[in-house]
């Protein structure tokens, strides 16, 4: 049986680490340089209360959910629609900071487009918006590799149906899966590789593998910070987030070093907070930040109906 410390530090990991971001979005490397960011702080980039957490999060808060009654995309989908209509899993009421392929493919949800072919598949598709939410499909399934990869490649087609996002998100869940299972960081990482290269040996996929060239060597963890990218580019997300989990030895040592790469903050460290919390623990994501974070109560319930569904498919 998985190890419950473990998924709850994993899902508060990603809330926490987008919290850390939302406050320094956009700003650049150099600016963290000059004022790194060492907690929790408020006002910034979209001028909110410490603790506030964006869009990354809502949509994350909007899967878990949607899973509670099985793997069903219809459900998934009809809570990002109300996400952006009525602010549903916001922190005050309404969405912001919105990205533009997310937000077209929910208007396309909202239309009546069956969710599995709402994202967009254009090569300009391939921002991190599904990268970014997709953790708890990943835990949920804990499950065959094949049948994990399906059902996570079907959850990032409601927003980012391009091979290239379903790559990166089967990436990522086949980490966080072996950390679940008690693989160090290294070890989960070599085996996310090994298991991507047997499962993505077909077109489209193999067109696509030039562009995890950096993950698939095995040493991204050796690169230099300048030769590491943090925008909102998909690939430079996983990259970063790789890097920052792979050369730190503690949560907040992660999620710090991820947010002061600059640039895509939030999604930076909702990523990295992901991987870090699942393998350091709950209990290792200071109290402080935990106690920071908006509306904690309400996420802490919707963590522990996700929990009680989870154990029972153990």
């Amino acid at each position: 049986m998985v190890n419950r410390d473990k998924i709850i530090g994993g899902l508060w990991g990603a809330i926490v680490g987008d919290a850390l971001g939302v406050p320094v979005e956009f700003h650049s490397r150099a600016e963290r340089k000059k004022d790194p960011v060492t907690g929790m702080r408020g006002e910034g980039t979209f001028n909110l209360p410490p603790g506030s957490w964006s869009d990354d999060s809502s949509l994350m808060l909007c899967t878990a959910e949607g899973l509670l009654d099985g793997f069903n995309l219809g459900n998934i989908g009809r809570l990002f629609v109300r996400w952006l209509k009525d602010g549903y899993w916001t922190p005050f009421g309404y969405a912001f900071d919105v990205g533009y392929t997310t937000a077209k493919s929910i208007k396309r949800m909202e239309g009546g487009i069956d969710p599995e072919f709402a994202g967009g598949t254009d090569e300009r598709d391939n921002g991190n918006g599904s990268l970014m939410r997709i953790l708890p499909v990943g835990i949920y399934l804990h499950s065959p590799v094949p049948e994990l990869l399906n059902k996570v490649h079907k959850a990032s087609s409601l927003t980012h149906r391009h091979p290239r996002s379903l790559m990166a998100c089967g990436f990522y869940c086949l980490m966080a899966v072996s950390l679940l299972k008690g693989a160090n960081p290294q070890d989960a990482y070599t085996y996310a590789i090994g298991q991507f290269k047997k499962h993505y040996t077909k077109c489209p996929y193999t067109y696509e593998f030039t562009h995890f060239e950096r993950i698939l060597s095995g040493a991204i963890a050796s690169l230099p910070e300048r030769k590491i990218k943090s925008s909102g580019y998909v690939i430079h997300t996983l990259e970063a987030s790789l890097w920052c989990f792979l050369t730190t030895n503690s949560f907040p040592e992660a999620v710090l070093k991820a947010i002061n790469l600059g640039e895509d903050t939030d999604t930076t460290g909702i990523v990295t907070g992901g991987l870090a919390g699942i393998y350091y623990g709950f209990e290792t994501i200071p109290q402080e930040w935990l106690n920071a974070i908006v509306r904690k109560d309400d996420i802490a319930q919707l963590f522990e109906k996700y929990l009680a569904f989870r154990s029972e498919k153990d």
